[in-house]
């Protein structure tokens, strides 16, 4: 199922990403080669987040290459899964979109929202940039079967409003 932003997705699908303690982030490099990492998240103002932080890169900041990356083509997929022996618990979301490139100190609650989901950024905040996913399109699939929709699901307030979309 298909939905337009994060506040239309369903209350389990809301649950999984925002609990979610990694994501993968895929993009298309310089040879225009698919590519994905890892990457720590969290959502704030109707996007989902992402920092060049402190962990130990071959290059940093704006050199590094998913930056280099995503100047070049700004389209991302992030993707939060969960995965269980019993496969009557598999389930993932993906959010589809576009990626801006933002410095630390133009986006304070996006920093904020960082560091209250990852206590290492309390101690040593990232030093940016970040990169923030406007969604455009999210995708959500999981083994059991949805109750029907109340349209009141979702935890998340403040994105942008769109229509359902249909399929996936």
């Amino acid at each position: 199922m298909a939905v337009s932003n994060l506040v239309e997705l369903p209350a389990w699908a809301a649950e999984l990403l925002d609990g979610a303690r990694v994501a993968h982030l895929g993009l298309v490099d310089d040879r225009s080669r698919p590519r994905v990492f890892p990457v720590t998240f969290a959502i704030a103002e109707g996007r989902i987040w992402s920092a060049v932080d402190a962990k130990p890169k071959r290059v940093v900041g704006e050199k590094l290459a998913r930056v280099r990356f995503l100047r070049a083509n700004p389209l991302a997929a992030l993707t939060v899964d969960r995965y269980r022996d019993d496969w009557t618990q598999l389930a993932w979301v993906q959010v589809l979109g576009s990626v801006e490139i933002v410095q630390v100190g133009e986006a304070p609650t996006a920093l904020a929202a960082l560091t209250a989901k990852y206590e290492p950024y309390r101690g040593s905040p990232p030093p940016g940039p970040l990169l923030a996913l406007t969604p455009e399109r999210c995708l959500h699939w999981r083994a059991t079967r949805s109750p029907a929709r109340t349209g009141t699901e979702s935890r998340f307030a403040g994105g942008a409003s769109g229509q359902v979309q249909r399929g996936s």
